[in-house]
């Protein structure tokens, strides 16, 4: 019984191989939803009730005294140093950017020991005040779910990627109850990818995440948006002029964090979020709106609440102290943050062209909401997801063209005109990692080596008898694997012998030394990508591979045999 079923897993692996096991995905994925979701909802709840036993109530800090908003956050980035200098090992980035580096190198593997590391500090660094957002902890909670569910259950490489790109979308919508903003953002930001055995599974998470959500905390979106006036087409040059500010701020933030982190890494790391909680805490003496995730303050700014003096306060305030705690270490997310940033700076042009021009008469709110998409588009380049978290947070189809015209202005300023990339990479740049997004490769991570492989070889030894010989071709292989007392050497067309049987009536066969093409070996995991295999071909020097697992200690199983050219094929096609 018990064999049968290995059998049965392993055919249900070498199918998840193939980039079209879209049923077998899907589930998975909704698997991944409802994991990835769970952990995201004990995280809320751990952050939320440490929050209403401090707090006189939902992010409250501008109540405590200010010698408790220096304090906090200052206590709460020692604490933070201590962690991660006790249990990290030298692990110092988190979050997204984490993610993106994981599925660009290792494929999306996550540990168990780095998402506790996450959830402790994560949640720490939220209880304490420091300015950052909770998306990036949902969104890496997520992703190690996934990966950490793959890993269980020994899929191939190709189908973790995917769980963590299911995992990311179920981090998105479980923060803003936003399904479709979280499918966006995960294909668009970390998996780089719209193909549908990716799609499908991502819906499928992100939407059973948000139903868990619901389920616990309500259906209430994450901000409190009033009805907003669309805007006439007589304000398209104030909507442009929005995306050229938005732009040039968040150009401004991404060169803030890279110079805060590039100050920080001449500090020991305990230093460094202490400086980040110090940095905080003398902010928050004067503008406490700073402290926590701040979507307090966005419900003011899109209700038109804000003054002018105080907006202009805010948007530099909360600039610096979120660059500081971002790039410094602090373990918190940076899509928060941006969209706090852009609400308040949206409001602020709408609140100065009203006193420059009385009788334009825009709308506070609406100009608030725009900063916002702009924001997160440009600082995080990802402008489709920027767009659909706007439509989805508001229900408002009418704000598709103005929210589409300030999105890509803003991107275009921050991206072309200030050369700046994303936070996320400028986060793993900063940190001595480099990042590229190579189309082949992405092909190549889409695919299992098992959906590729040859399983039409046959193992005969080195020398063999005439009889052992026909008995092999008459079973029809593509290629001999030829074994030495190392295990697997040299890998051979069985056309080769085939010809050379024909012309030749020797009784014994020397596989080695009969003329054939030869091609010298090595081994690649089972669960490897095409990825993986063209860097083991490359590191061995060989010119083939054998695919194998271990089935039991000491006992290795050989599925199957892959070229370079069946790896080349893959993505030629």
């Amino acid at each position: 019984m018990g064999e049968r079923l290995g059998e049965r897993l392993d055919e249900w692996r070498l199918h998840l191989a193939r980039p079209d096991a879209l049923i077998q995905l899907a589930l998975l994925g909704l698997a991944t939803g409802m994991v990835a979701g769970g952990v995201i909802l004990l995280f809320r709840l751990a952050v939320e009730g440490a929050q209403a036993g401090l707090l006189p109530g939902a992010e409250a800090y501008e109540a405590l005294p200010p010698w408790l908003r220096l304090a906090l956050p200052l206590g709460g980035g020692a604490l933070i140093g201590w962690l991660f200098h006790r249990h990290g090992r030298g692990l110092h980035v988190l979050g997204v950017a984490r993610v993106m580096e994981r599925m660009a190198y290792h494929q999306g593997y996550l540990s168990l020991r780095e998402s506790l590391l996450q959830f402790a500090g994560a949640a720490l660094t939220i209880v304490s005040g420091h300015s950052v957002g909770r998306e990036g902890p949902h969104i890496y909670l997520g992703a190690a779910g996934g990966s950490l569910l793959g890993q269980a259950l020994g899929l191939p490489n190709n189908s973790i990627r995917t769980l963590v790109g299911c995992g990311v979308a179920a981090g998105i919508a479980a923060s803003f109850n936003t399904p479709l903003a979280g499918v966006i953002f995960s294909l668009e930001v970390v998996m780089m990818e719209y193909t549908l055995a990716s799609f499908i599974p991502v819906i499928l998470a992100a939407g059973s995440a948000t139903a868990l959500s619901v389920a616990v905390f309500g259906a209430e979106p994450a901000f409190n948006i009033p009805a907003l006036r669309p805007g006439s087409l007589a304000e398209l040059p104030v909507w442009l002029l929005l995306g050229l500010v938005t732009g040039s701020a968040a150009a401004l933030f991404v060169q803030m964090l890279q110079s805060s982190a590039q100050f920080g890494r001449r500090l020991p790391f305990w230093q460094r979020t202490t400086l980040a909680g110090l940095v905080v805490g003398a902010i928050a003496l004067w503008v406490p709106q700073v402290m926590g995730i701040g979507y307090d303050t966005v419900d003011a700014a899109l209700t038109g609440g804000l003054g002018l003096g105080l907006l202009l306060v805010l948007v530099l305030a909360k600039m610096t102290a979120s660059a500081a705690c971002i790039g410094l270490g602090i373990p918190g997310g940076m899509i928060g943050p941006s969209l706090f940033i852009g609400a308040v700076l949206g409001s602020l042009v709408a609140h100065l062209l009203n006193l420059a021009l009385p009788g334009l008469g825009l709308d506070p709110g609406l100009y608030a909401l725009l900063g916002m998409g702009a924001m997160m588009g440009a600082s995080l380049q990802a402008p489709l997801a920027a767009l659909t978290a706007m439509m989805e947070l508001t229900h408002s189809p009418q704000l598709i063209m103005p929210g589409m015209l300030v999105i890509v202005v803003a991107g275009l300023t921050a991206s072309e005109l200030f050369r700046k990339e994303s936070l996320f990479i400028a986060m793993l740049r900063a940190g001595g990692m480099d990042y590229q997004a190579n189309p082949v490769l992405q092909t190549l991570r889409r695919t299992g080596v098992a959906g590729v492989m040859s399983k039409r070889f046959a193992r005969p030894g080195t020398r063999v008898t005439r009889e052992r010989a026909e008995l092999t071709l008459a079973a029809e292989p593509e290629w001999l694997l030829i074994e030495d007392e190392h295990g697997p050497s040299v890998l051979m067309p069985a056309v080769d012998l085939a010809a050379w049987m024909k012309e030749n009536s020797d009784g014994e066969v020397d596989l080695l030394e009969i003329p054939a093409r030869r091609y010298q070996l090595a081994g690649v995991e089972l669960r490897a990508t095409l990825q993986e295999a063209l860097e083991a071909l490359r590191a061995s020097g060989a010119e083939a591979l054998y695919v194998k697992r271990m089935t039991a200690p000491a006992i290795i199983r050989i599925y199957g045999v892959l070229t370079r050219e069946q790896i080349e094929s893959a993505y030629h096609y």
